[in-house]
């Protein structure tokens, strides 16, 4: 079924929490000027590891973002959460206390729950026993702990949930989140966020392999380069508030953009097709359900694996649906880092200021894409000029997850 611009539900609120910015307008300038937030680790001592950077979020106080009685109770990615959600709420200008009761649910991604939460309490049980570890723990390391958390805080009742995609999480919470919308719900609560920057943490990030070893910040993260090696992992992401537009407009929200497709699919063998890769799938199912063309996409969000192979197949699916740099591309991730499931939702909140502020951001580090890689890959400063009225957002996640947004501009 497609889905107007009239009708899909409406953005009207956005939370960040990015490494290279604190907040949505703090992060926002950040992109557009072209600011990393890749650094060396600070959390933990990373010398004895053969990766030391990362992009973690600046300036974040947690008292001064969670009430004193749950920073005892939870992990710097629900409260990282939290601080989001606040913001995104606090930006709709919406109040879930003045919406009938269970109108308004949360449904976030996650890909790691509170890992370091979890390191702390098994270093606990190993050292002091089980007595010593938190009851806590029963719940402040999954997947699930920070919608809960957000509902909790500001009452949201409403038919809420989880997505555990990886990085493709972000824009999968915001299709569920869609659909709740469809099935009579005034507001929810979207996105992703997600934080494991510590030793247990660090130690399964590189068993998984595909972090890139290049010591200086600026070379470590090149999406589309001749000189990709890999990536770098970040902390954080975004909340968004998705309303029903019909609702948003007659309370006079102001409306960033629309989510108005979404489409997934699921990797084949390597050997298969398309190298097993079914991004193309997914980004063609978006458009269908929203019921446009390539030719009405005018910027595409890519997910950037910054891995050779990886690169070359997404900007192969890319050519293939619109023909050779045929559309601009960028990936203001290589600023932050790829955040799993908070890097798509901090993607589609870029998709949504890109067009709500008629500006394509651009990709840093990267001077040109390679040979191989034929995309109009936005680098440097931003491009503006151009009339933006719908982005696609492309992201995968570990393990075979392809996922796919259309944002559009909203209705006059």
């Amino acid at each position: 079924m497609s889905t107007t611009a009239a009708t899909a539900p409406a953005v009207t609120g956005i939370g960040v929490a990015a490494p290279n910015g604190l907040g949505l307008k703090a992060w926002w300038a950040a992109v557009l000027r072209g600011e990393s937030g890749i650094r060396p680790l600070t959390r933990f001592d990373a010398s004895p590891y053969p990766v030391r950077l990362a992009g973690e979020v600046p300036g974040f106080v947690d008292e001064d973002h969670v009430p004193s009685r749950l920073l005892q109770q939870t992990d710097r990615v629900t409260r990282l959460s939290l601080a989001a959600a606040k913001e995104a709420l606090d930006d709709a200008g919406a109040d879930p206390a003045d919406l009938p009761d269970y109108a308004a649910g949360v449904v976030t991604a996650n890909s790691a729950g509170g890992f370091e939460f979890g390191q702390r309490e098994l270093e606990a049980l190993w050292s002091r026993g089980g007595r010593h570890v938190s009851a806590y723990q029963s719940f402040a390391w999954f997947y699930a702990v920070n919608s809960g958390q957000i509902s909790i805080r500001h009452g949201l009742r409403g038919a809420s949930g989880v997505i555990v995609t990886e990085q493709a999480g972000g824009l999968d919470a915001a299709a569920h989140a869609r659909r709740q919308i469809r099935k009579g719900a005034h507001l929810v609560v979207t996105g992703g966020i997600d934080s494991s920057l510590c030793p247990w943490g660090w130690a399964a990030h590189l068993a998984g392999g595909g972090l890139s070893t290049e010591p200086d910040p600026a070379r470590a993260y090149l999406p589309f380069d001749p000189d990709a090696s890999g990536y770098v992992v970040g902390e954080g992401g975004a909340h968004l508030v998705l309303e029903d537009a019909a609702r948003a407009r007659e309370r006079g929200a102001r409306a960033y953009g629309v989510i108005a497709g979404h489409g997934a699919a699921f990797d084949g063998p390597a050997g298969g097709p398309g190298g097993g890769c079914r991004l193309g799938a997914a980004a063609g199912a978006a458009l269908a359900d929203a019921g446009i063309g390539p030719g009405d996409v005018d910027v595409v969000f890519a997910d950037a694996a910054g891995e050779r192979t990886a690169d070359r197949l997404e900007a192969e699916a890319l050519a293939e649906l619109f023909g050779p740099r045929a559309v601009p591309v960028t990936a203001p991730k290589s600023m932050t880092g790829r955040l799993a499931a908070g890097g798509s939702a901090l993607d589609l909140a870029a998709a949504l200021m890109a067009l709500h502020e008629q500006v394509v951001p651009p990709t840093t580090g990267t001077s040109a894409p390679a040979d191989d890689c034929p995309v109009d890959l936005v680098t440097g400063t931003p491009r503006t000029g151009l009339r933006l009225r719908t982005a696609l957002v492309l992201a995968r996640g570990r393990g075979g997850f392809n996922s796919a947004v259309v944002v559009r501009a909203p209705a006059a």
